[in-house]
């Protein structure tokens, strides 16, 4: 098939590089424009458009793919779909309309549930058992359309958001080369989406990830999972923040009367927390202006005692 492929971080890298080795035709590849990085304002190529680069692709970066010269832009392109993947920007029904099949959208979840911009953090975050990626036609609402196909994967009780992102990618790279020559012969039955089991998700954002030691200890661990690694999760330690990596939750410890985000017990390669419900061992933390490290060494250089209270 002839591709337009839509795509900026990552996470749509995979597929863009699993359609080319397909033998589809990707006519062109439009992602963000570059942005600067770092002190020196230097700019940077989206992961996309670096994997078109490499292999000699078009590449278009439009600040706002809905304005009539973009629209006119990809017309030009005699694509037969648009395969969208983490684009960043919301497309018109204008642009919709332009290729034979249509657009479709990886996306990462299993639709209905976790429409939005970070479902694989939020599913995390939520405790879910299970997730995996959905290939749909696009419609002019957030993640609305019609399911073509999708495909299921365990989420691990120790699975991080970096971890599952990997997987998802991958996940989403081979399902859309299945589903684009199903697509092609009309093997695939759209399937509207039951709008009664709708979710939303929205952006990360760094204040996501403080920790409130009230909840009990499953969600507060499910918050580091997910945010690891990006945001983090965070408390503060005299002053400080402490973003927390790894995390174990335990139903019982000593001190059963102390307030929540006090310290109960310190050993030597860990110490607890206790939780509105239930105690986090601590395993793995960074505290502010040091590297993240295991909780064995941070006791090395740093004396936690019984009682300490975190948080601000």
């Amino acid at each position: 098939m002839k591709i337009v492929f839509m795509g900026t971080p990552d996470f749509a890298r995979g597929a863009l590089e699993k359609i080319i080795e397909a033998g589809h035709e990707v006519v062109l590849v439009v992602t963000q424009p570059d942005k600067p990085k770092g002190r020196s304002g230097e700019l940077q190529f989206s992961e996309v458009k670096q994997c078109a680069v490499e292999h000699g692709l078009n590449v278009f970066q439009p600040v706002r793919i809905k304005l009539p010269e973009n629209v006119a832009e990809l017309k030009k392109y005699d694509a037969d779909i648009y395969v969208v993947a983490a684009f960043g920007q919301i497309l018109s029904q204008e642009i919709l309309d332009i290729p034979k099949f249509g657009c479709v959208n990886i996306h990462a979840s299993l639709l209905p549930k976790y429409r939005g911009a970070a479902p694989i953090q939020q599913s995390i975050i939520d405790g879910e058992k299970e997730t995996g990626v959905t290939i749909m036609q696009m419609a002019a609402g957030m993640d609305t359309g019609d399911i073509l196909i999708q495909k299921t994967i365990p989420i691990d009780e120790n699975e991080t958001g970096g971890g599952l992102f990997d997987k998802l990618s991958v996940l989403g790279a081979e399902l859309i080369v299945e589903a684009l020559p199903m697509i092609e012969r009309g093997e695939l039955t759209p399937v509207p989406q039951d709008e009664a089991k709708a979710t939303k998700c929205g952006k990360l954002s760094k204040d996501m990830g403080l920790i409130d030691f009230n909840k009990d200890a499953d969600s507060i661990r499910n918050l580091v999972r997910g945010l690891n690694p990006w945001p983090s999760a965070f408390t503060h330690l005299d002053g400080k923040m402490l973003k927390i990596w790894d995390a174990q939750v335990l139903s019982d410890a000593s001190n059963h009367a102390a307030e929540s985000g006090t310290v109960v017990e310190v050993s030597k390669d860990s110490f607890t927390v206790k939780c509105g419900e239930g105690f986090l061992k601590i395993l793995e933390l960074q505290l502010e202006g040091k590297k993240r490290m295991a909780v064995k060494n941070f006791l090395l250089g740093y004396k936690l005692c019984v009682g300490t209270k975190l948080g601000k």
